[in-house]
């Protein structure tokens, strides 16, 4: 009896799938030809390189979202997404009916791979967060990565740009904007304090992120670690019906997001001049 070969690398990765199934009919010492269990095989029918498009949605006004972004979407094979719960409110928006594949920060590798399976199979995708640009400060990064590096060259990843928080903040903010530091989210524990180090003492305008639960924590240190009077600005729910923008300093802005409680909910971006 001939051994049982491995599964061939396909796109530069041995589906996890395969894997198992090959180590349990080597168990067993069934006869098989690895292309029955190799699911990657599949790639050989394919007569188009597949597209992954990298899709912005809106912030928040579902109208923010680009003609070409729905064109996509209603044309993509399959649309992964951070939460289907936020996402099939823009697809019901706009009438459109695709099958949707959650990929969250948390999501295990055997879905990087199924997601790899349909785009070896010639589908198309279009990846999308739950609000503005993919891949910035969202885990979608990893999941294009991941692809990248899997599929050697035999993927064509598309950008359809739009809707960005950060970039929208700043288009706002009236600090300098040729040169500007985005840092994502603060650490939720260790390293919060160098964070805040690293913003005091940026030589250009710094955009970063923050969540209701810890916005008054965020000013706080941010009143710590800045001169006294240097001014930032913070953007709540962008685009949304309670949109607020808050100049001024630290203090200040701490004094006005405790006066109303409703002042400290929603999404946040953070802008500090130089």
């Amino acid at each position: 009896m001939e051994p049982i070969a491995a599964p061939r690398r396909i796109w530069g990765v041995r589906s996890i799938a395969c894997e198992q199934r090959a180590s349990a009919l080597r168990t067993t010492a069934m006869r098989m030809r690895p292309c029955e269990f190799t699911i990657y095989e599949l790639q050989f029918t394919i007569k188009t390189m597949p597209i992954l498009y990298i899709v912005a949605t809106p912030l928040g006004n579902l109208k923010d979202i680009t003609l070409r972004a729905l064109e996509v979407l209603k044309e993509a094979d399959l649309i992964v997404c951070e939460d289907t719960r936020q996402t099939i409110k823009l697809l019901n928006h706009y009438n459109i009916s695709k099958p949707l594949v959650s990929y969250f920060q948390h999501s295990k590798l055997a879905k990087i791979d199924y997601i790899a399976e349909q785009l070896a199979q010639g589908k198309n995708i279009a990846l999308v967060t739950d609000a503005g640009t993919p891949g910035i400060s969202d885990p979608g990064g990893k999941l294009i990565d991941q692809l990248i590096n899997w599929t050697i060259g035999q993927l064509k990843i598309t950008p359809i740009p739009g809707p960005n928080a950060a970039i929208a903040a700043l288009s706002v903010s009236g600090f300098p904007a040729d040169k500007f530091v985005f840092m994502g989210f603060p650490p939720h524990k260790k390293g919060r304090n160098k964070f805040f180090d690293e913003v005091a003492n940026a030589k250009y305008t710094v955009v970063f992120y923050e969540s209701t639960h810890r916005i008054l924590k965020t000013l706080g240190q941010l009143k710590a670690a800045l001169s006294p009077g240097r001014q930032i600005i913070v953007c709540r729910e962008l685009t949304k019906q309670f949109e607020s923008i808050y100049r001024g300093s630290a203090e200040e802005i701490i004094k006005i997001l405790e006066s109303d409680k409703n002042n400290q909910k929603g999404e946040f971006v953070i802008i500090v001049g130089k």
